[in-house]
């Protein structure tokens, strides 16, 4: 298996990913950038962002995404497309596995891979994400303004959903699968108190309606079987994220979900010249704005560790 040598690798390529690499670019550290199993993250799958500064009339995701991207290579970075399969953290030079095939040996490492929505896992739901189905109420709300929607969730993010919506949309159709909520107290106590939510309790939802966009959603009563269907316009999935970080589980510190521990104010990890952005570890604003800043600050972390050692 061959070697090659770098030193800067950063692995994942959202906006955190690619600010990583803009800025590492700029300071002359040629990095190497993986792209992942989704080139462009999260943002690939969002249809309009409205709320990212600098877009006054607002961009596609994917085009956003593709902007990033070339910024990053018209800065010098080295884009690859390529998946990291497993890591070697044990010393110095850092070493990642790509595609089962090469190791990349670096000196420094940003960790910039992401988490993945969960989904129900119903076939309607892919069909109609990007048309009434979302994953981020905070991202595509505001679209539905004085509109019905419908959110699926029992946490503390799916209740701060259901809240937000409740403020722009007309009502909010809340789907919870149990007979109780696993969010906080003083969150479930918010929800039921908001005049324009609606909680169906033992409720899972069968499916979702409508031939090019969402239209109702048809929700199934666990205890007596029965079918009923909500007219609606947006069916938001509120059942968490996945962090995409297993296969640093060995030798990064991360919290109980998975998602990476970094010293507070900083991007360091556990592991000296490892570094992580974006939201595999940030698991409370998730945003592109927050993650692109993350990523400046991975770059300018991995800079001043370079220098400190001599190899930059």
């Amino acid at each position: 298996m061959e070697n090659e040598k770098v030193h800067c690798l950063i692995i994942g390529s959202g906006p955190a990913g690619y600010t990583a690499a803009i800025y590492a670019a700029r300071a002359g550290m040629n990095p190497v950038l993986y792209q992942g199993i989704q080139p462009g993250g999260q943002l690939t799958i969002t249809t309009e962002v409205e709320n990212y500064p600098g877009y006054p009339e607002g961009i596609q995701g994917p085009d956003m995404m593709v902007n990033f991207e070339q910024q990053a290579k018209r800065m010098g970075s080295d884009i690859r497309y390529g998946l990291a399969t497993k890591v070697d953290f044990s010393a110095q030079p850092l070493k990642v596995e790509i595609d089962e095939e090469k190791w990349i040996e670096a000196e420094a490492v940003i960790i910039s891979t992401g988490a993945s929505a969960k989904w129900l896992g119903l076939e309607s739901e892919q069909r109609l994400n990007g048309y009434g189905v979302s994953a981020c109420a905070v991202c595509d709300g505001f679209f539905f303004k004085g509109k019905e929607v419908a959110i699926v969730g029992a946490g503390d993010t799916a209740a701060e959903e259901a809240l937000y919506l409740s403020k722009i949309c007309s009502h909010v159709h809340m789907i919870v699968r149990r007979h109780e909520m696993r969010a906080s107290k003083v969150m479930q106590d918010r929800v039921i108190n908001t005049s324009n939510i609606t909680v169906y309790w033992n409720s899972e939802t069968d499916e979702i309606l409508g031939a090019t966009k969402v239209e109702a959603v048809r929700i199934k009563n666990n205890k007596d079987q029965t079918t009923s269907e909500i007219p609606v316009s947006a069916f938001f999935v509120a059942i968490g994220h996945q962090p995409n970080s297993d296969i640093f589980k060995a030798w990064i510190d991360m919290d109980e979900a998975g998602y990476i521990k970094t010293i507070p104010g900083t991007s360091k990890t556990n592991r000296e010249g490892v570094f992580a952005a974006g939201d595999v570890q940030d698991k409370v604003y998730r945003q592109a704005v927050t993650a692109a800043g993350s990523g400046c600050m991975a770059a300018l972390d991995a800079e001043r560790y370079l220098s400190a050692k001599g190899s930059h």
